[in-house]
């Protein structure tokens, strides 16, 4: 399938999922260093830990200085229902440690002046973040055109054949990138995810109740052969 087919499949799909879920619309809900941390917590964990071990953060401390300047072992039970807290609480306190020292205050409103990809970049740059979290950060709290690619994002893609299947997660956030319109990314985000959580499931699609079967290649090529009759 050539670009100019992959654009247009990714439009249909977009299409296809706003008829079901609805047109998800843009508004910032936190400011990016409350996303940077949040999104940090958010790794190797469901939603509902995610969002406990956030707010027991901001229960525990006043600010986001606060949390740098804490003692990591305070930072560390703060988050443990999140999980993976020796890893997380170091991580957490070096990003808002980064951005103190090179911004000389704790904001990333910054990055609204940069490219999306100079953005990227300086986000990227602090050790322990990814693409994945430098486009959250971007899109959910500056309104900026990048795309987030997690598992289920990556999963769904990959079987839909928008995205080639050595195509690994990283890899993943330019292709998806060059053949989304910037303005549907936000929208295609929330509704992959949802659909990946809902149907398109990892162990067992759910492909039978699809809205996208008839443009999955997964669907015409592992499942609709194996129930054709004899």
């Amino acid at each position: 399938m050539d670009i100019e087919e992959c654009r247009r499949r990714a439009l249909d799909v977009h299409a296809r999922l706003v008829r079901v879920y609805g047109e998800p619309v843009w508004h910032s809900a936190l400011d990016p260093v409350a996303q940077l941390v949040t999104t940090i917590l958010s790794q190797n964990t469901n939603d509902t830990n995610q969002h406990r071990a956030f707010r027991q953060l901001c229960e525990r401390f006043p600010s986001w200085e606060a949390v740098r300047d804490a003692d990591v072992e305070a930072v560390k039970d703060a988050i443990r229902t999140a999980g993976l807290a020796n890893h997380k609480a170091p991580a957490i306190q070096r990003a808002l440690q980064t951005i103190t020292a090179e911004q000389g205050e704790l904001s990333l409103r910054f990055l609204e002046n940069l490219s999306v990809q100079e953005a990227k970049s300086w986000l990227t740059r602090i050790k322990g973040v990814g693409p994945k979290t430098a486009a959250i950060v971007l899109l959910f709290s500056l309104g900026r055109p990048a795309f987030p690619v997690d598992t289920h994002i990556h999963r769904v893609t990959r079987r839909l054949g928008l995205i080639g299947p050595t195509v690994g997660r990283e890899q993943a956030h330019s292709v998806l990138e060059e053949l989304i319109p910037p303005d549907l990314y936000y929208p295609f985000h929330v509704n992959l995810i949802e659909h990946g959580r809902e149907t398109c499931i990892a162990g067992r699609p759910r492909c039978s109740v699809c809205v996208l079967r008839e443009v999955c290649d997964y669907y015409h090529t592992r499942v609709a052969q194996v129930d054709e009759p004899a």
